[in-house]
């Protein structure tokens, strides 16, 4: 039986994207009817556990209209929702594809800043919670307003109750959760020296980086994401390298969400590390074959997992 799992996105959005036959300046633009589909970290983290047959419980903050479109797009894909209520509007992002480049154009909203008596709410809508997930991941960019810390007491109430905690963050906030020790993160190179007050590491340095962070107590597992070269993960006495497939990359969009669920997939069912990798490429990978901001197809996932090798 699988763990249970529970995705916490604080910064959510409706993504509304379209298309147009060529993006030319101080010109009428006709668009294609838009697509409105669900966005953050988290959520996305769910709907593609969801793709994977593994249910989760999607916790995020909703307010006004554009919140409640994003619960019922999220219940239309028959995905478990604990929304906390604020007095904000969701945001939005707004998506256009040039149909002539394929060239994808990402507009992001600005989200409402919260004021700090309505982030004590949100904190104790969470502590009050009555059910205690195995995993708890913790996904997305944090909205305006909201201090880094917030993220690390959120650790602290789950690791407290047993939780294993995967956050997929960046800057403070990822750097003052792992002061807390968490189960999984998953930087880039970029983002793995920060976090060892570094400015860059190559690629021999990785190795070190990383056993650093594992021997601090900052984090049991690592993952450090190389693009197009795969990934590696670290653990206390492993390390695993494998390579990304070589597919046709329409677009990156929602791509590292999908690996993270593609990883918690196999945790969840108590996997072993290699299929955690292999599982977590896979996912990510089949993600950029979509058109969009497209999750992938399960069928793409199950080739590309069984094309993944040790080099």
């Amino acid at each position: 039986m699988a763990k249970s799992i529970l995705t916490i996105t604080l910064n959510p959005s409706v993504d509304k994207s379209t298309s147009v036959p060529h993006i030319v300046p101080e010109k009428k633009l006709r668009c294609e009817k838009p697509i409105y589909q669900p966005g953050g970290g988290g959520i996305n983290v769910s709907r593609a556990l969801k793709r994977l047959g593994l249910a989760s419980t999607a916790l995020f903050t909703s307010g006004g209209k554009t919140g409640s479109l994003l619960e019922s797009l999220l219940q239309l894909e028959d995905i478990a929702i604990d929304p906390i209520r604020v007095n904000g509007e969701t945001r939005e992002n707004f998506i256009v594809v040039d149909s002539a480049t394929n060239q994808q154009y990402r507009f992001g909203f600005p989200g409402e800043e919260f004021e700090s008596n309505e982030l004590e709410g949100i904190r104790t809508s969470i502590e009050e919670l009555t059910y205690v997930p195995d995993f708890v991941v913790i996904s997305g960019s944090m909205p305006a307003g909201m201090p880094p810390e917030f993220t690390r007491s959120l650790i602290n109430t789950y690791k407290t109750k047993g939780s294993k905690i995967i956050i997929d963050t960046s800057g403070d906030a990822l750097r003052l959760a792992l002061d807390e020790g968490v189960y999984l993160i998953k930087p880039n190179a970029g983002e793995l020296a920060a976090l060892v007050g570094k400015e860059e590491l190559g690629h021999s340095d990785l190795d070190m980086a990383a056993q650093q962070l594992i021997s601090e107590g900052k984090a049991t597992l690592i993952v450090v994401s190389l693009g197009a070269q795969g990934a590696i993960l670290y653990s206390k006495t492993e390390k695993i390298q494998l390579p990304s497939p070589v597919v046709k990359v329409r677009s990156t969009v929602g791509a590292g969400d999908s690996m993270v669920a593609g990883m918690v997939s196999v945790l969840a069912q108590q996997g072993d590390l290699e299929h955690v990798l292999q599982m977590g490429i896979a996912c990510g990978s089949a993600t950029t074959m979509a058109q969009g901001t497209g999750l992938f197809a399960k069928k793409d996932v199950d080739r590309l997992f069984s094309e993944i090798k040790r080099r």
